[in-house]
């Protein structure tokens, strides 16, 4: 007979939150569950603005909380947009530590000034941008972003320099879907037989009507040489009452999954899972409407500070994706975008927290773990650096197949290097020589123009958005 605290340890991941947790929020203490499952309902009483934390929190949220969370505003890239079905699923009592509330409801005391190499475009995914709205990186595959709206904000967001609306610290153009000014990306697609893969991102697939998803699938699927479509949201791990109650769009996407399936071509999902604490029986139930109709959902989280840094959060993410047939396929070491340098983690992290993983499921249920290479390098294995100096927090990065002759950094957050290393880092001169030195050591033959171009880069980039610089803004 198993012994009772290891069944506990072992089954963990096939037990998921059925209660009517809602009801502890008291604007929601009535709310029926028929309520709380309609798709509608979810989207009018989304959380918005600050303001409407306190109106539906009443007296379970502090006025200190309150003005953390106000504070956080004049400083974050994003605005806030939360759904009841997540909101409800914070922990209230202890808000501060509550890695859901991390993730979409940042608070001013926790966040830290930008590291001085951040780029509003750390990916580089503007410069690789062909034609609007499309991004051409890797040989076969680009990325296509056709409105910049979500169901929620998360607070980490690579695109938050698009996404989110224009706040105190990041002014931006945002858009909507439009399809008119789609037809320059479908253009490009139909004149380049070497794509194969689309993946349909944003902003969020939710957000598109299903006249939209037929539209965009069906014109993808219409172009003889591509052969995947990846329509991307996180939807299912923030609004899974979607799958379940928007008849119409889950039936547009059906139909053109079954298009797909009609011409040898692959449409999959990929969702958004970071925590073990927004899986719960809804999300199982709408895994379940798309596992009966053959739908492959992949999923792909981001690696952040008291979210998810934890072996046993980690494991029990995964293991629950699979239980519920998510694959679980990137795990991200968090990239260098302003106002999140508190979520960040180090490449040391990642890598040692992918050994524990690996091994305790299945491989082919093992996320791969990865740096998106800053300055367009793509993605690459998080122990496949070529150089890494910890003690500093520089990593150096080669991407063969992508950009072959340029060399790609990443650095660990500041705060996680020690003392004496935080205060060589505040001297620009120190600061230069050792990314200079990082670099060398990969690859001695770089001339001074090709060192001064990877130093442009770091410095300038893409133009960063922030209104100010990551030495001014206030914290």
């Amino acid at each position: 007979m198993l012994d009772i605290m290891t069944t506990e340890i072992e089954f963990a991941h096939r037990r998921f939150r059925d209660d009517e947790f809602w009801r502890s929020i008291p604007a929601w203490e009535s709310v029926s569950a028929d309520e709380f499952s309609n798709y509608l309902w979810q989207g009018k009483h989304s959380i918005r603005k600050v303001s409407q934390v306190q109106e539906v929190l009443r007296d379970r949220v502090s006025s200190e909380l309150i003005a953390d969370i106000e504070a956080a505003m004049h400083l974050a890239p994003m605005n806030v947009r939360i759904t009841p079905y997540v909101f409800a699923l914070i922990d209230w009592d202890n808000p501060y530590d509550d890695p859901l509330r991390k993730q979409f409801l940042p608070v001013a005391s926790q966040m830290l000034p930008d590291h001085p190499y951040y780029l509003a475009d750390s990916l580089y995914e503007d410069v690789d941008s062909p034609v609007p709205m499309l991004t051409h990186r890797y040989p076969d595959k680009v990325l296509f972003l056709p409105l910049t709206t979500c169901p929620v904000y998360c607070s980490y967001c690579t695109r938050s320099r698009i996404i989110g609306g224009s706040t105190d610290a990041v002014e931006k153009d945002t858009y909507g879907p439009n399809p008119a000014n789609w037809e320059a990306a479908f253009a490009y697609l139909r004149q380049h037989p070497a794509i194969e893969d689309v993946v349909i991102s944003g902003g969020d697939a939710f957000n598109l009507t299903p006249k939209y998803i037929e539209l965009i699938g069906e014109t993808l699927l219409a172009i003889p040489h591509i052969r995947r479509l990846r329509y991307a949201t996180k939807g299912i791990a923030i609004l899974p009452q979607k799958i379940l109650t928007d008849e119409a769009w889950v039936e547009a996407f059906l139909k053109v999954h079954r298009h797909g399936r009609e011409l040898g071509k692959q449409v999959v999902i990929h969702t958004h899972f970071s925590s073990p604490q927004e899986i719960t029986r809804w999300s199982q139930l709408a895994m379940e409407r798309l596992f009966s109709e053959g739908v492959i959902v992949r999923n792909q989280a981001v690696l952040q500070d008291g979210v998810n840094n934890r072996v046993d959060q980690m494991v029990l993410l995964t293991r629950q994706l699979s239980y519920i047939n998510i694959q679980p396929y990137y795990v991200y070491i968090h990239d260098m975008v302003p106002g999140c340098e508190h979520l960040r983690t180090t490449v040391a992290e990642g890598v040692e927290i992918e050994k524990h993983v690996r091994g305790s499921t299945a491989g082919f249920n093992v996320p791969t773990f990865v740096c998106d290479a800053p300055g367009g390098g793509g993605k690459r294995h998080v122990a496949s650096y070529e150089y890494y100096d910890q003690e500093h927090g520089i990593s150096v990065w080669r991407a063969p197949n992508v950009k072959p002759r340029e060399l790609f950094l990443y650095f660990d957050p500041l705060h996680r290097l020690s003392l004496a290393a935080q205060n060589r880092w505040a001297d620009p001169a120190q600061r230069e020589a050792m990314v200079h030195d990082a670099v060398r050591r990969v690859d001695p033959s770089l001339t001074g123009a090709e060192r001064d171009k990877i130093s442009q880069r770091l410095e300038g980039g893409v133009k960063k958005k922030s209104k100010g610089t990551p030495t001014d803004r206030a914290f």
